[in-house]
């Protein structure tokens, strides 16, 4: 009885793990990436180009937390990309006090903005595509199966 329990809660700790590392992974670059002083990074120099990154960035942050929400996401879409665009919201403002902090780099709405744009965005995406939702979830359960986790 006792081994089972262990193995119980050993396959719902590599559960979270996965749902978990890909957000941690995403959040980490971003903060990398808002550490380092503004004449380090190396944009395009079109117009616009940094609040381009700035929603292609938070778009995979969305990603990465629609993947954490895993099949629990599909119950109540609406509430799922609610959730979704908020904690992308509230990282961006991190983010942005963050960058208040470091040389050459200062605080702006608009990066704010294009956080929250760029997460809305890749979460209507996810909300009008079936299939991708379906794909998200397929991965998941290979990667368990692939571990021997099903």
């Amino acid at each position: 009885m006792w081994l089972l329990k262990t193995i119980s809660k050993l396959h719902s700790i590599v559960k979270f793990v996965i749902r978990i590392a890909p957000m941690c992974v995403v959040m980490g670059i971003i903060f990398f990436l808002s550490h380092q002083s503004g004449d380090s990074l190396d944009l395009p120099s079109f117009s616009g180009a940094d609040k381009l990154a700035h929603m292609i960035a938070y778009g995979v942050l969305a990603f990465s937390v629609l993947w954490f929400f895993w099949e629990k996401g599909l119950e109540n879409l609406g509430r799922t990309i609610i959730l979704t665009v908020l904690f992308c919201l509230l990282y961006g403002i991190g983010d942005e006090y963050h960058q208040s902090f470091i040389v050459l780099r200062s605080v702006s709405i608009l990066d704010v903005l294009a956080d929250t744009v760029g997460a809305f965005c890749c979460s209507l995406l996810w909300l009008m595509s079936p299939a991708l939702q379906q794909k998200m979830i397929a991965c998941q359960r290979n990667l368990l199966n692939y571990l021997q986790f099903k």
